[in-house]
């Protein structure tokens, strides 16, 4: 009795589908989804920029009344500064978005 099979087909693997049938559907679904991430980053950026100067709305907030300390870094400039520049960040990521999904049309 041998431990390797004698009339075993050769493996063979699926016919794939030519990418020019699958492209045109997955197209407008790849460039939805990169308009939506933009907008959504977007969003994310115009927040981060504007609220931490918003002094009437960023001093209620739950993490003043649960630990006393971080009040000190939530009150400090430098840290509204450097959530203004991740928005920044965040718009400048979103118009990256924007432009490369207007070069593919």
């Amino acid at each position: 009795m041998s431990l390797s099979p004698q009339n075993v087909p050769p493996f063979s693997t699926p016919e794939a589908t030519p990418a020019e049938t699958v492209q045109p559907t997955r197209r407008w679904q790849r460039r939805l989804l990169g308009i939506c991430f933009a907008v959504f980053v977007f969003e994310i950026g115009i927040f981060l920029v504007v609220f931490p100067w918003m002094d009437d709305t960023w001093d209620l907030n739950y993490f003043n009344s649960v630990i006393p300390l971080l009040q000190r870094i939530w009150d400090d400039p430098y840290f509204r500064g450097a959530l203004t520049g991740l928005g920044f960040v965040n718009i400048y990521i979103a118009c990256q978005e924007i432009i490369r999904a207007l070069k593919r049309a």
